[in-house]
């Protein structure tokens, strides 16, 4: 008898992308298998969902009525549905669709291979939500979707009280993981070939509160750097008010911790901070920029920013569109305000027309091209090594290119080399040509350094093996850049 297969389908932001990484790793430890790419569907197929934006729940409904039929023709098959959806709507979900097997929140991850057993055996739907977390998410099995690259959890939860923002009621408050067991797990992915590792978390310089250090974050990234085969330190994504600067310091005089810094603005408007519960102000948000560039001239920062909040004049856009020519921010993740109930902003009075989000939002989209596509064309004719990446470059197969990272987290097509690479290699290029959103590097590779990240990559790949589906992304960024594998946006919620 051949083995259940699996697929699972995430949106949301890279909380949700490792959390999914954990529930193939538990499906897998289960039995399961990944349900070939291009196989018309799988036995098991598991949501795992995000509640940030207005149209999550049409989005999760609309695809749970289109396996409705599938299911009914395919006996045996279940469907799961978790995250931070799940954590919201609990039993909701299977009242609008009662074919659903299982639903499991964000707290019990862990539950979900006993939870597809029992509706299995009971022949009936399983509802489970834990109200705090049961076990930390890392100490689950994991099935990493790169052999080159990880994300690794510093902390789950979140303490802000942002009035946009439902995550903390879903996430719970800020649980810290312990340095020792943090650095075991680098130090182990390392061992199998990782080169880049990405700490993660809501809130991810505020690591330390739940422990009593306030420079916890800082030691963290400098202890990143004693950790031999360890290339790329990356991490997302961080809130203004916990940035300070010992953190600066750790980045600009640690070599394996990348200039690359996802700093989320949401408004430049001090107005529409106070409203929106941010504990910082527009020249708080300047002077940290200022003080990342003068520490690292070359970083790359990018942001997330949120228009017409309500109340939000034309004024107070004014500002954000100022305080975005001021900061020069290589990438914007830009996001029409989205009602969300259950959240303080919800309610507010002065809701935004839309038709004044969308010409506000445009004018944004705008602004930042112009800005990005300048920042871009200073990268013309530098020199930089770049970390060969698997399905990047949509054009790859066309244009005989490959597509990479460069420390800054650019992405960067160039060249094939004539001599074979992986993804994990790195290829040092000069840029040659700057678009929006990509560098060209047109000329020869100038040296290509194969890596034990490489020779990960390679075995992981030599087996013949049914791959997965892979994660979709589904983060909701209309006419922003698409993110990378590497930190780009948060939830919107940072």
């Amino acid at each position: 008898m051949s083995a259940k297969t699996y697929e699972v389908r995430t949106y949301g932001c890279q909380m949700n992308v490792h959390d999914s990484e954990r529930l193939s790793g538990l499906l897998e430890d289960a039995g399961y298998v990944p349900a070939p790419q291009g196989a018309d569907g799988a036995d098991v197929v598991v949501f795992n969902t995000c509640a940030v934006r207005e149209n999550a729940d049409n989005r999760l409904y609309g695809n749970l009525g289109q396996l409705a039929p599938r299911k009914a023709a395919r006996p045996g098959m279940q469907i799961a549905v978790g995250g931070c959806l799940a954590q919201k709507d609990r039993d909701t979900i299977v009242k609008k669709a009662p074919w659903v097997d299982v639903v499991f929140g964000t707290h019990n991850i862990g539950k979900l291979p006993v939870l597809l057993e029992r509706a299995r055996v009971q022949e009936e739907a399983q509802v489970e939500i834990a109200e705090s977390l049961e076990a930390f998410p890392s100490t689950l099995p994991t099935r990493r979707e790169s052999a080159y690259a990880a994300w690794v959890s510093i902390s789950v939860g979140c303490n802000n009280t942002c009035t946009f923002c439902i995550v903390p009621a879903l996430r719970g408050k800020e649980k810290d993981r312990r340095p020792g067991d943090i650095l075991a797990e680098i130090e182990a992915l390392v061992g199998e070939g990782v080169s880049e590792i990405t700490l993660l978390g809501q809130n991810v310089n505020a690591y330390g509160s739940d422990i009593g250090d306030r420079e916890a974050f800082s030691k963290l990234l400098r202890a990143c750097g004693k950790i031999e085969g360890l290339e790329r330190v990356r991490f997302t994504s961080p809130h203004p008010r916990d940035f300070t600067d010992d953190v600066i310091a750790a980045m600009a005089e640690t070599p394996n911790v990348m200039p690359q810094l996802h700093m989320p603005l949401q408004s430049g408007s001090d107005t529409v901070l106070k409203a929106m519960r941010r504990s910082y102000r527009q020249e708080r948000f300047l002077g940290i920029i200022e003080k990342v560039r003068a520490a690292m001239p070359d970083a790359a920062i990018s942001t997330d920013i949120i228009v017409g909040f309500p109340g939000e004049t034309e004024e107070d856009f004014e500002q954000t569109l100022h305080t975005v020519r001021e900061s020069r921010f290589a990438q914007a993740f830009t996001f029409q305000y989205s009602k969300r109930p259950g959240t303080p902003a919800a309610t507010m009075d002065g809701q935004i027309p839309k038709e004044v989000v969308q010409a506000r939002y445009e004018r944004l989209v705008a602004l930042q091209e112009e800005i990005s596509w300048e920042e871009n064309k200073k990268q013309v004719g530098r020199v930089l090594e770049v970390m060969v990446a698997e399905g990047e470059g949509r054009k790859d197969d066309a244009t005989r290119r490959l597509s990479g990272r460069a420390p800054d987290n650019r992405l960067v097509h160039f060249t094939r080399p004539e001599e074979p690479v992986r993804p994990g290699d790195m290829v040092t290029v000069e840029i040659t040509y700057a678009a929006p959103h990509h560098l060209l590097a047109e000329g020869p590779a100038q040296a290509v350094r194969r890596t034990r990240a490489g020779d990960a990559w390679e075995k992981r790949n030599a087996a013949p093996a049914d791959k997965p589906a892979g994660v979709m992304l589904g983060l909701p960024t209309i006419g922003a850049p698409a993110p990378a594998p590497a930190p780009a946006a948060g939830c919107g919620c940072d």
